[in-house]
């Protein structure tokens, strides 16, 4: 990989992990909810973005650059698992659930809208 990419990964990785954190802090926000939803909402978007790059077959150093440079570091496991582990230490099982459950289907459901509309594209 060429020192380009190298950099190209790091700044995009950058700009993933601030837009990160706003999108999660303004969906946080407005939500009020007891569920993690900003979290959920980036996660759930960074599979969309994910499956379109897929489906695009975007590849060599844009997808590293876009795919984990960006979205590797826009996107966060640890976040939504420390945030399920929470709700259950809370005493909200049901809400730790669902938060995994809704997670995990709607981050499918986006992967593969993601890559139907990258193929089209």
């Amino acid at each position: 990989m060429s020192a380009a990419a190298w950099l190209g990964v790091a700044a995009a990785g950058g700009v993933g992990a601030l837009a990160r954190f706003l999108l999660d802090g303004a969906v946080s926000l407005r939500a009020g909810s007891r569920l993690p939803l900003g979290t959920l909402v980036v996660n759930v978007s960074g599979a969309l973005a994910l499956g379109l790059l897929s489906g695009a077959s975007v590849g060599g150093s844009a997808l590293l650059v876009a795919g984990t440079g960006a979205l590797g570091s826009y996107t966060t496991f640890s976040t939504w698992m420390l945030e399920t582990q929470r709700l259950a230490e809370d005493g909200e099982g049901r809400a730790a659930l669902a938060n995994v459950a809704v997670s995990l289907a709607a981050g499918l459901a986006a992967a593969a809208l993601g890559r139907t509309l990258g193929a089209a594209l």
